[in-house]
């Protein structure tokens, strides 16, 4: 089966919704923000803060470029990994792109009480954060709706998602 990638906005659930739906389709899955620290050996906030996010979104495209190649496996990128570097015309060519759709205001419930540091919205208030969201969303979404499918990532039926996913032409081999 040709690789699963899941794409969305930094706390639609990408991680959560991509370890249960691996599972649910019997395949790998794979999470490139861990795959970046473990290959760098630092976090992402660190990665940031001490070069910026400009060779961030260098090295997360070497990481999708070796990932295009992997079977039977889901992979959740970054929030910004569809816009760059045309990531998304990529991924579109190698493999199936699931995208976790959320309204701006349920991203900010989540991001709001969130514990991991996320260095592109760390400091903000509330009020802030819903307008860059907002900005955000509206600026990737020409990226984010190119996925092959689109998931309510508020209420997420994995069966259903994997059916769908079996069902897509060319996408999943039957498991054996």
């Amino acid at each position: 089966m040709k690789p699963v990638f899941l794409i969305g906005f930094m706390g639609a659930g990408k991680s959560t919704v991509g370890k249960k739906l691996a599972s649910a389709l019997e395949i790998d899955f794979l999470d490139m923000d861990t795959l970046f620290e473990e290959r760098y050996h630092m976090s992402i906030p660190v990665f940031f803060d001490k070069f910026g996010e400009g060779l961030f979104r260098k090295f997360e495209q070497e990481i999708l470029i070796s990932s295009c190649t992997l079977k039977d496996v889901l992979i959740s990128t970054g929030g910004g990994t569809p816009c760059n570097n045309h990531a998304i015309q990529l991924m579109r060519r190698h493999g199936l792109i699931l995208y976790l759709s959320m309204p701006p205001a349920a991203l900010v419930s989540r991001l709001i009480s969130a514990k991991r540091k996320r260095p592109l919205i760390f400091g903000k208030s509330e009020d802030e954060l819903l307008e860059y969201i907002t900005a955000k969303l509206e600026e990737r979404s020409h990226f984010y709706n190119q996925a092959h499918l689109i998931a309510d990532g508020i209420n997420v039926n994995i069966e259903s998602l994997a059916a769908k996913i079996k069902e897509y032409p060319d996408s999943v081999s039957p498991v054996s």
